[in-house]
């Protein structure tokens, strides 16, 4: 199809709006502004920029002229196709025409923080990640969210509504692409700049900063999709796998050193019970309070080989160990000791077994989430959650996994957000609310087909239904019945954690909580 513009002075005005947001928000100077117009110009076949007048302006964001300037690519064939992943992957080559280079971020970073603070500068870097719409904020705000009041304090609750769906016909074609190796996986440095493809997104506006970890180099970077304020990413720099050792506690607090208004956790390193990316070593950052944090400590302990440290069982669903102290390398010890005892720990009566056998492997499955952060009173303070992944008959997905009643909410892996108390839940469930908050008001029925017909999109959901129905009746205001699921879906995320917890709330568990810590040497106070 023949490239040209349809409207080329309004393609032409767009591109000059755009470059006037560009500057004004710091993401390119002036001298910058002739090399960003010829790019422009060059890749949507412009033979000359507007010639008249631009109106001056002040944007929030360039979304709504990146959709104007998408809607004029593909009426001149800019575009395989008008879908959202062809309109993301020339988006991003857009505003990488409109960025300063990977070195010069890095330069302005440090420069910031050395003259300033690092909260300086990560206000910087998370701002052009935004303004450069490598984070995507109006995706992002469609996201519902509530807190849901519990026994464990308030949990953070959101449906995941910012990622596109991938459209029919690019689900097809994603069969038919040769399979690539490059980059090896959306973490890797080889990312920057990546034009993309149908199957791996674009990256000509992603910025990372390079940083050390424990001697190694390590970069940090923001998710495009944050679940949380100012959500980052710190991955190795080489493509190797995650291994939660005492060098992850070093890291995590080495971070903490660098990034005092920041928390940075790691998933687990085992299937089930670890992230869904396994294959490059990383960890999660941001400047959030997790409802874990904010739960008090119930049990104190201490260890007589630590004197310095301050040890206590945490008031949560899950199985938390809170260290705390102002002396790092003890604090970093005895979260090591801790992970090798944790790691060969069995308990029959409690499910706990740190070993099986396959095809005559021994098969490891206790390893622990752990959380770093500076508390209130000026320490280093880690959360250590123990995990288990091992699977059983009754329990083929996990049996410190959501159990099989709660996948209609929640099936997928308990990572590290989840486990600080956010739950992320999976986009569906929006529709199938709205669904039962008719049912809860009456304005639709509770037919025969939702409890018996598999395929209807409420089946799932009818045990559920039923409970609430003979709890609430079926003529609930629309806002009550909006308060009545949201609580609901609350309660059930709670029951996710508790699946998820080794040593269980009950007596009996918390009785196996305390043989575990003193087998590795803590004393309760």
């Amino acid at each position: 199809m023949e490239r040209t513009i349809k409207a080329p002075q309004h393609a032409a005005l767009i591109i000059e709006r755009l470059l006037q947001f560009a500057v004004q928000n710091g993401l390119i100077e002036h001298l910058d502004v002739y090399t960003s117009r010829n790019a422009l110009l060059d890749l949507f076949g412009l033979a000359e920029p507007f010639q008249g007048e631009v109106p001056t302006e002040k944007l929030k964001s360039p979304v709504a002229l990146l959709e104007e300037l998408l809607d004029a690519a593909f009426e001149a064939g800019l575009l395989e196709e008008n879908t959202t992943t062809y309109r993301d992957l020339l988006d991003a080559r857009i505003m990488g025409m409109l960025m300063p280079r990977p070195s010069e971020v890095v330069h302005q970073f440090w420069n910031t923080a050395k003259t300033t603070n690092v909260e300086a500068a990560t206000d910087y870097f998370y701002k052009q990640s935004i303004d450069s719409n490598y984070i995507r904020m109006d995706r992002i705000q469609k996201n519902a969210y509530w807190l849901a009041e519990t026994t464990y304090g308030d949990l953070e609750i959101t449906i995941n509504l910012s990622k596109p769906e991938k459209d029919p016909k690019e689900i097809a074609l994603l069969k038919t692409l040769p399979q690539s190796s490059y980059p090896l996986c959306l973490l890797c440095a080889d990312n920057l700049g990546y034009a993309g493809r149908v199957n791996h997104p674009a990256r000509q506006n992603l910025r990372v900063i390079p940083l050390e970890l424990d001697g190694e180099k390590w970069y940090f970077q923001y998710s495009p999709y944050v679940y949380y304020n100012e959500h980052s990413i710190i991955f190795h720099e080489k493509h190797i796998p995650m291994k939660t050792t005492a060098h992850t506690f070093y890291r995590l607090l080495d971070f903490i050193d660098q990034f005092p208004h920041y928390f940075i956790g790691s998933n687990a390193d085992l299937p089930i019970v670890g992230g869904s990316i396994l294959n490059h070593d990383h960890f999660q950052g941001g400047r959030h309070k997790f409802p874990m944090e904010k739960a008090p400590s119930e049990k104190a302990f201490s260890h007589a080989e630590f004197a310095g440290v301050k040890a206590a069982i945490v008031k949560w669903p899950m199985s938390v160990l809170r260290l705390s102290g102002h002396n790092k390398q003890q604090l970093y010890m005895l979260a090591s000791k801790l992970l090798e005892d944790w790691r060969a720990y069995s308990d029959a009566e409690a499910d706990v077994l740190a070993f099986s056998e396959k095809d005559g492997q021994r098969v490891p499955h206790n390893t622990i989430t752990p959380i770093a952060r500076n508390n209130a009173r000026g320490e280093y303070e880690l959360d250590l959650v123990l995990r288990n992944n091992r699977t059983s008959r009754e329990h083929p997905d996990g049996i410190f996994h959501p159990h099989q009643h709660l996948h209609h909410i929640k099936k997928e892996n308990i990572g590290l957000i989840e486990v600080m108390g956010l739950a992320v839940l999976p986009g569906r469930l929006q529709e199938e609310l709205a669904d039962i908050a008719k049912i809860l008001t009456g304005e639709a029925a509770f037919g025969r087909e939702i409890r018996e017909e598999t395929g209807h999109p409420l089946h799932k959901h009818a045990e559920w239904i039923e409970a609430m129905l003979a709890k609430h009746g079926a003529a609930l205001a629309q806002d009550a019945a909006n308060a009545v699921l949201q609580a609901e879906v609350g309660s059930k995320f709670m029951d996710v954690l508790l699946d998820a917890g080794v040593f269980k709330r009950d007596e009996a568990g918390q009785a196996a909580f305390g043989r575990f810590l003193a087998a590795a040497g803590f004393a309760q106070q």
